[in-house]
């Protein structure tokens, strides 16, 4: 099959890699969330050698995140796993049956619904190593404003396709990081009006 591809993840990926070099230096296990068409993945695995990156998405995006994959053939980066947002987890385990210590996601807070941020929150309170590092890119708001016209033009457009979608305000998303025993250790700006939240837990 020809593979997805995604402009945006290609205009991010050194910016994003150039702060996860130093940010994942000594994970071993990254879970991502919503791996899309797989290009991050492959991308960060070949940069990134020394960790096993675990992809993730709905089961219709797996086709293509394989295609990547196999394109790749990357040793550290593993296919797909089905994670719904709706369900529970499932299990993780690796070769020290410990779970995963870090955990990425990029431009999916702003397409899910709420609820699902919700419980995107909660899931990490129960699926990531104490000590462990949390990486989420995309667009936020703050104070309740737009950083940048060319945000609040794209939340009129998430709202059009989905209306329970939308750029989300940083303050509701500390609240729940909290709730999830996450602090924010670092804040980066990005191209395109994104950001680059770290956060450590507890």
């Amino acid at each position: 099959m020809n593979k997805p591809f995604s402009q945006a993840c290609e205009n991010n990926k050194q910016p994003i890699l150039d702060i996860l070099s130093n940010v994942f230096s000594k994970s071993k296990h990254v879970l991502e969330i919503g791996s899309g068409t797989g290009q991050h993945a492959v991308f960060f695995g070949q940069h990134l050698p020394h960790l096993i990156w675990q992809t993730s998405d709905l089961v219709n995006n797996h086709q293509g995140i394989n295609a990547w994959l196999a394109e790749s053939s990357l040793d550290n980066v593993q296919s797909p796993i089905a994670i719904d947002l709706n369900d529970e987890w499932p299990e993780f385990t690796h070769t020290s049956n410990k779970p995963f210590d870090a955990l990425y996601t990029a431009n999916t807070l702003h397409i899910i619904s709420w609820p699902l941020v919700v419980k995107f929150f909660a899931a990490i309170a129960n699926n990531l190593a104490s000590q462990g590092i949390v990486c989420i890119y995309g667009p936020f708001n703050y104070q309740g404003q737009f950083t940048s016209e060319s945000n609040a033009n794209f939340d009129i457009w998430l709202k059009d396709r989905d209306e329970q979608s939308g750029i989300r305000d940083i303050e509701k998303i500390l609240i729940l990081a909290g709730a999830a025993g996450l602090t924010l250790s670092d804040e980066h700006v990005m191209p395109a009006n994104n950001r680059l939240l770290v956060f450590s837990k507890k």
